[in-house]
């Protein structure tokens, strides 16, 4: 049974509680654990509660949590990218999307009528060291180097009935020991990133586009890319629901860009059980950096003018990849599990 990504929404199993403090105030936690049901190891760098490990309070003015928190950005693609952090995604192209969690960080969200806000904060946004874009090596609390590490965000979205729109932005600094693949390795170089989105519904249908604008220092020769995506998703009865989108990688002063196509069909055996199959395509112009299947070629220096910063280090062909799987979730006293396997 081969691990592709986690299939439509990655496996996990993690608890929350609250408990009521009187005045409106409550504590609350929450711990998330990501595994591959495959082969029953962890992921998020073999973290034990990888995904989220957080408490806080919570009252009529929001939330705020410190512990293994997501960014901000990550929230912005709620609405925006219906495809989200499964196989076939936009983090196919770009593997932070689907890595925006961030160590030793300080978090505030809350919402106001239609609007939403959040910024967050992080001393040293990701201490383990085992390898993958989900464990880069920049613990941060450097005592002779403060910025080392850190990293912040913020989010500001509103929400109608039938439409919204939102904007994010995540920059974070590099430090001695980071992954150089994955992003800047000296704190007074950053990787930043904007993004905005909006949606609209009409009847059984929803669309969505958005636009993620990078910028990353530790790149001298392609530092600047644009990421567009448009979709569409539709109910066609109550039980199946079809997803397509579209999405484009412009590296910028470059010829090596990508684009994305995707399908999907859901298939809702019951309200926690379905079945779905899903094709990506990408195609790469000049051989772009990103796709589903990779293959390094920078570690051969195959192509050495491409291989420096994140935009170049993986290289790959086009291809098109297809699968069939099942997801089940359930929640009990404040556990919960969702696993996504292969058929």
């Amino acid at each position: 049974m081969p691990n592709l990504s986690g299939g439509q929404f990655p496996s996990r199993i993690g608890f929350r509680g609250t408990e009521d403090l009187g005045g409106g105030l409550k504590a609350i936690f929450t711990l998330e654990n990501g595994f591959a049901p495959d082969s029953g190891t962890l992921n998020q760098g073999g973290r034990l509660f990888g995904r989220q490990a957080w408490v806080g309070l919570s009252g009529d003015w929001g939330q705020v949590t410190v512990g293994r928190t997501y960014s901000m950005l990550f929230y912005t693609f709620f609405d925006t990218d219906v495809i989200g952090t499964g196989q076939f995604s936009i983090g196919s192209i770009d593997p932070l999307i689907l890595n925006l969690r961030n160590d030793n960080s300080i978090s505030y969200k809350g919402k106001f009528k239609g609007f939403t806000v959040g910024a967050g904060y992080t001393f040293g946004r990701d201490v383990s060291n085992a390898g993958g874009p989900g464990a880069t090596n920049c613990g941060g609390e450097n005592a002779v180097d403060s910025k080392a590490c850190r990293e912040w965000n913020a989010m500001l979205a509103y929400d109608a009935a039938s439409w919204g729109v939102v904007g994010g932005y995540d920059t974070y600094n590099g430090g001695p020991g980071a992954a150089a693949a994955f992003g800047p390795t000296r704190s007074d170089q950053s990787d930043s990133r904007w993004h905005v989105g909006a949606y609209a519904k009409f009847w059984a249908s929803k669309s969505w586009r958005g636009l993620m604008r990078r910028k990353n220092e530790s790149n001298a020769i392609t530092p600047r890319s644009d990421l567009a995506y448009l979709g569409v998703n539709y109910s066609f009865t109550l039980p199946f629901v079809l997803d397509a989108q579209i999405a484009r990688l412009d590296v910028k002063d470059s010829p090596n860009d990508t684009n994305l196509y995707v399908v999907r069909g859901t298939y809702y055996l019951s309200k926690r059980t379905a079945v779905y199959g899903a094709v990506g395509r990408t195609t790469n112009s000049r051989g772009g950096g990103d796709s589903l299947e990779r293959r390094r070629h920078c570690r051969h220096k195959r192509v050495p003018e491409r291989c420096h910063g994140r935009h170049a280090a993986l290289i790959l062909t086009d291809k098109t990849l297809s699968s069939l799987r099942r997801r089940h979730a359930w929640s009990i006293a404040g556990a919960f599990l969702r696993s996504d396997d292969n058929e």
